[in-house]
């Protein structure tokens, strides 16, 4: 079943930002963008790959008004104990949230109940707090940020041009689609 517009349901995690304990709740998202990362662990292989990439390009994500949320089942004093002993780790400037009980991961169904650990799910979520995409990826592959990027400025371009479409590989400066009969069969792809 999809959860394209679903609400985020209500909820208050601790987070390590900025060398800190923070906590952040559902209202933290409302009235911005913002991306969900659960990944498995701390501390684990894939994982710290796909946050440094993440980190590499936090500016690019703030720069279009998106905040990003990485969230794995750890607490809030694993991820500070990875943050001391990872250069890698250090970089990361976003909210790492704790969700020891898995409450945000079976809420975004990605708990793998077994192991304690979240899929690699990427959630772009509105400003109004609604889902509007999402991808699960098997533990073993990683996911890249600049297509994640490309995905948050198309759901935002939608969201702000009504009835229009972005095509595949579509980026900023790029046509968008406008549905008409006409254009029915003609559009090529690239």
């Amino acid at each position: 079943m999809s959860i394209i517009n679903k609400e985020v349901a209500d909820f208050t995690v601790l987070a390590f930002q900025d060398n800190q304990t923070k906590t952040i709740t559902k209202q933290d998202l409302l009235g911005k963008w913002s991306v969900f990362f659960f990944y498995p662990a701390d501390f684990s292989f894939v994982c710290p790959t796909e946050l440094e990439d993440l980190a590499d390009n936090y500016e690019k994500f703030k720069e279009i008004g998106c905040e990003i949320y990485s969230v794995s089942c750890d607490t809030h004093f694993v991820h500070k104990a990875w943050h001391d002993a990872s250069t890698t780790i250090q970089k990361i400037k976003f909210p790492m949230l704790a969700d020891p009980t898995g409450k945000l991961a079976r809420d975004f169904d990605v708990l793998i109940e077994a192991e304690g650990v979240a899929e690699r799910g990427t959630f772009i979520i509105n400003p109004e707090g609604k889902i509007v995409a999402y991808e699960v990826l098997a533990g073993d592959v990683g996911r890249n940020a600049d297509e994640l990027l490309r995905r948050v400025q198309a759901s935002q371009f939608v969201a702000q041009h009504n009835g229009e479409l972005c095509p595949a590989r579509w980026h900023p400066g790029v046509n968008s689609l406008k549905p008409s009969p006409e254009l029915m069969g003609l559009v090529q792809p690239f």
